[in-house]
C-alpha cells in the first residue's frame, strides 16, 4: 500500500492496536473532505497490517463536532451531481467503518455531533466519557440525517430513531448508553486505558473467528443496508436543492434564527 501523508489525523500502531486520532482540535475535529480522505486511508492501512483492533478517538476536548464550517460554506453553490458525490463519499466512510473486518472501538472523549455521532456509534464498541454529548442535529439547520439513518434504525429501532432524527435533540452519554448506542461510560483519565483493556480482551480471541463473525453479522443486513444507503444518498442530494436547506445553511453560518418556508 502506498504511504499517505495524513494532515487531519494521527495514525499509530502498538502492541496489535491501530489508533486513529482525529487531529483538528482547533476545529473540534470537524469533518472536512480532507479528514474523510485521511480516515479512509487510515482504515485501509489498518485493514492491511498486523493490527488486530482499531481504536478511534479525538484530540483535544471534542471527539467530532460534525461538518467543517469551511466545507459548509461551499455547499450552497454545488450542483446536484456534486451533492450526490458528497453523499456517496460520506456513505462510503460510514460503510467502511460499519463493515470493517477487524474489531473497532470508539473512545469518545467529548462531544460527537451529527456526522460525529455516526463515527462514534458505528464502531463495534463505543466507550464515552460522562461529559460526551451526541445528536443528529441536521434537521435543526435544514439538513437531512439521511446517510446515518440507514444504520441507526438497526441499532435503536424505528421509534427511537424517529425521536432522535426528527427532534435533532442533543442527548447525553447516559441516554446514549440507555439507547444502546454507547457500551460503557468511562472516566476521562481512564478512557484510553479502558479501550486498550478491551482491545486486549478481543486480541485473546481468534483473529480468523473475529473476522468471520464480523463478516457474518454484516451479511445479515447487507441487502437491506445496500437499499437503504442508495435511497439515503439520493434523498440527501435532493434535500440540498431545497429552499429550507439554503435558509438553514445561511442561518447557521450567520448565527441567526431561520425562517422556514417548507420548500
Amino acid at each position: 500500500m502506498t504511504s499517505h501523508d495524513y494532515k487531519t489525523i494521527q495514525y499509530g500502531e502498538s502492541h496489535g492496536i491501530a489508533t486513529i486520532t482525529l487531529n483538528r482540535p482547533d476545529k473540534r475535529n470537524a469533518i472536512s473532505y480532507e479528514l474523510i480522505d485521511d480516515l479512509l486511508a487510515a482504515l485501509g492501512k489498518a485493514a492491511g497490517t498486523d493490527a488486530k483492533v482499531v481504536v478511534l478517538t479525538g484530540a483535544g476536548k471534542a471527539f467530532c463536532s460534525g461538518m467543517d464550517l469551511d466545507n459548509l460554506q461551499q455547499l450552497a453553490g454545488r450542483t446536484h451531481e456534486q451533492n450526490l458525490k458528497d453523499s456517496e463519499i460520506m456513505a462510503a466512510l460510514f460503510r467502511t467503518l460499519y463493515d470493517f473486518p477487524k474489531p473497532t472501538i470508539a473512545a469518545v472523549n467529548g462531544p460527537a455531533i451529527a456526522g460525529g455521532t455516526g463515527l462514534a456509534t458505528l464502531c463495534d464498541f463505543t466507550l464515552a466519557v460522562p461529559e460526551a454529548k451526541f445528536g443528529y442535529t441536521e434537521v435543526r439547520i435544514g439538513f437531512m440525517p439521511a446517510i446515518v439513518s440507514s444504520f441507526l434504525i438497526a441499532n435503536v429501532g424505528e421509534k427511537r430513531a424517529r425521536d432522535l432524527l426528527l427532534t435533532g435533540r442533543i442527548f447525553t452519554a447516559l441516554e446514549a448508553r440507555d439507547f444502546g448506542l454507547v457500551n460503557e461510560i468511562v472516566a476521562p483519565d481512564q478512557l484510553l486505558h479502558r479501550a486498550h483493556e478491551l482491545a486486549g480482551q478481543l486480541m485473546e480471541n481468534s483473529p480468523a473467528s473475529l473476522r468471520a463473525t464480523k463478516r457474518l453479522l454484516s451479511s445479515y443486513t447487507q441487502e437491506d443496508l445496500d437499499r437503504r444507503v442508495t435511497l439515503a444518498i439520493q434523498a440527501n442530494a435532493a434535500s440540498r436543492q431545497t429552499k429550507d436547506f439554503k435558509e438553514g445553511l445561511s442561518t447557521f453560518l450567520e448565527k441567526r434564527k431561520p425562517t422556514w418556508t417548507g420548500k
